[in-house]
């Protein structure tokens, strides 16, 4: 197997609609931060994830519960990528996540996750 030398927004995507956190979380570069804002975690004071182990446990978190999600109006060029993905649980009508992804060479640098309603079950 060859070493990927760019960002593959459409294995991203197959990852998220599988709910697969591993595949996911091996595109992260090693320096990854992800910044999240969401209903209880306000634009003022975001939750930054910037070790390994914590974005891995965000990931492993989402994508175990029991919801859908799609991946739509996804923009990628040399640089970085942009994309929304709509998550859905059984018992609430929606929620949309909006993602801006700042690459490097073949994985995430850093990315930044809005989250349009909470997102958080109870968690925080």
């Amino acid at each position: 197997m060859g070493t990927i030398t760019t960002f593959d927004l459409d294995r991203f995507t197959r990852a998220a609609e599988e709910r697969d956190a591993a595949t996911q979380f091996s595109m992260y570069g090693p320096d990854a931060v992800v910044t999240i804002t969401n209903k209880v975690s306000q634009p003022g004071e975001p939750r930054v994830l910037r070790t390994r182990e914590e974005i891995k446990g965000w990931l492993e978190d989402m994508y175990s519960r029991d919801m859908t999600h799609k991946v739509q109006h996804r923009v990628h060029d040399d640089s970085g990528a942009a994309y929304t993905q709509a998550c859905r649980y059984r018992e609430i009508q929606g929620e949309l996540f909006v993602g801006l992804a700042h690459l490097g060479r073949a994985d995430l640098v850093t990315i930044r996750a809005e989250a349009q309603c909470d997102g958080t079950r109870g968690q925080q």
